[in-house]
């Protein structure tokens, strides 16, 4: 498996004002696999601990903050001799462990020369909720399904990788057909590393697909196992109207649709939550594409996607044929799965916003800062190549750089660029 989230990890391990590193990200994403395997590859030893699993460490910072005693117990339950110099030391699940993300604070302070990094599944809960966390004394880096950079150099597609890196698009038109085939399979696949290395092994759709509904029955349990009581059927209700929110042709979440008459106060919790948990992700609408753009968000107008396009086929019980054989079936849902597909991949990288005219006559669907530029992306799902709302856009702000991004290969026109689904990871590179 290739993590792109490997090189941060590297340069936050030489980092001279190095803090302990949080990593946040929903169930599954494989968060431990990336600690440990950062671990194995970069340290001379590696020192794990699952607060979770065990009622002895849960209790390991309950007494106090004093660090010597606290090396002193994890050499004992690991019977293993810390050195500071060489070990990585991984708190997983640190949300179990009392006081354990305060504790984070005092190694920062008292001995920063312990390299430490601490994830959680549901970390993103336990923060909202921790009002003594230590802000600044910890670093965070978050952890997405696999983007389809990832998947390609993990089914073994190494030189297109390459060429997708290095945006090479004489190289890629040549290989259009095999990538937008590649792609087909990620829509179907997605980026669950569980889905994906069962599939690099046996090559089965099926099994995938199997795999992606118990990982889907494994949230929704997890609804009534960590959410507050009183919001559980809400986070159910938001859950389930997600594909038929993505389906409509204009995509902002809309509370009617959950139920009628239903308003923004009733589920503004039960939204919170599934995106804390970060198994939804939201994207707001800007008023105006000005520096920052967090300064013009609309927190009332969001579109909401799913952590994985692979999971959202399997909700809607898409088959593979569908998918793989471009069946007219998927002809109407076929946008939805597109912007899915582009959020995903820009998320993992940027924060992302959506544009629309107060008269509503035009729309670009994601907005991102990039350094000091802000640039409005459009996302086609076939080869239809109009871009009205681009153009409305365009000629209200006057961007420097316009894109759009097609199923079709690469072409500068005179006022927009249009860049292949397949290569949208590497637009801002």
């Amino acid at each position: 498996m290739k993590r792109i989230l490997i090189a941060d990890l590297n340069t936050w391990k030489a980092s001279i004002g190095r803090k302990p590193l949080i990593i946040q990200g929903a169930r599954q994403v494989g968060k431990t696999w990336l600690m440990k395997e950062f671990g194995r590859n970069e340290f001379a030893q590696m020192v794990y601990l699952n607060f979770e699993s065990s009622a002895r460490l849960k209790e390991l910072f309950i007494e106090d903050f004093n660090i010597q005693r606290i090396i002193s117990v994890i050499e004992i339950e690991t019977n293993t001799k810390i050195e500071a110099s060489n070990t990585l030391l991984i708190f997983d699940e640190i949300q179990e462990a009392e006081k354990g993300l305060t504790a984070l604070k005092y190694f920062f302070e008292q001995a920063p020369e312990y390299y430490i990094i601490a994830a959680g599944s549901l970390l993103g809960i336990s923060l909202q909720k921790n009002n003594s966390f230590p802000v600044g004394k910890v670093d965070f880096l978050r952890l997405y399904p696999l983007n389809f950079m990832e998947f390609m150099e993990s089914i073994g597609e190494d030189k297109l990788t390459i060429a997708l890196t290095n945006a090479n698009w004489p190289v890629l038109d040549l290989f259009h057909e095999k990538l937008v085939e590649l792609l087909s399979l990620y829509y179907f696949i997605g980026g669950m590393p569980e889905v994906v290395a069962n599939y690099i092994q046996y090559k089965e759709l099926n099994t995938a697909r199997d795999i992606q509904q118990k990982i889907i029955i494994g949230y929704e349990n997890d609804f009534a196992k960590y959410a507050p009581h009183a919001i559980v059927p809400k986070i159910r209700m938001v859950w389930h109207s997600l594909m038929s929110q993505l389906a409509k042709e204009n995509r902002k979440f809309i509370y009617g649709q959950i139920k009628n008459g239903a308003r923004a106060k009733d589920f503004e919790a039960a939204i919170n939550w599934l995106v804390d948990t970060g198994l939804v992700l939201k994207v707001n609408r800007i008023e105006k594409p000005v520096l920052p753009l967090n300064a013009y968000m609309d927190y009332d107008a969001f579109k909401l996607f799913l952590v994985d396009i692979g999971l959202l086929n399997a909700i809607g019980n898409l088959a593979p044929k569908i998918l793989l054989e471009k069946n007219a079936i998927l002809q109407e849902f076929k946008g939805a799965l597109t912007e899915q597909f582009v959020c995903q991949q820009l998320k993992s990288q940027h924060e992302i916003y959506y544009w629309t005219a107060e008269n509503a006559t035009a729309e670009i669907d994601f907005v991102v800062q990039h350094q000091n530029e802000i640039i409005p992306i459009e996302v086609k799902a076939a080869e239809n190549l109009k871009s009205k709302s681009l153009k409305v856009y365009m000629d209200k702000f006057a961007p420097k750089l316009v894109i759009r991004t097609s199923m079709s290969k690469y072409r500068q026109e005179s006022w927009l660029t249009n860049i292949p689904l397949y290569g949208i990871m590497n637009v801002f590179r």
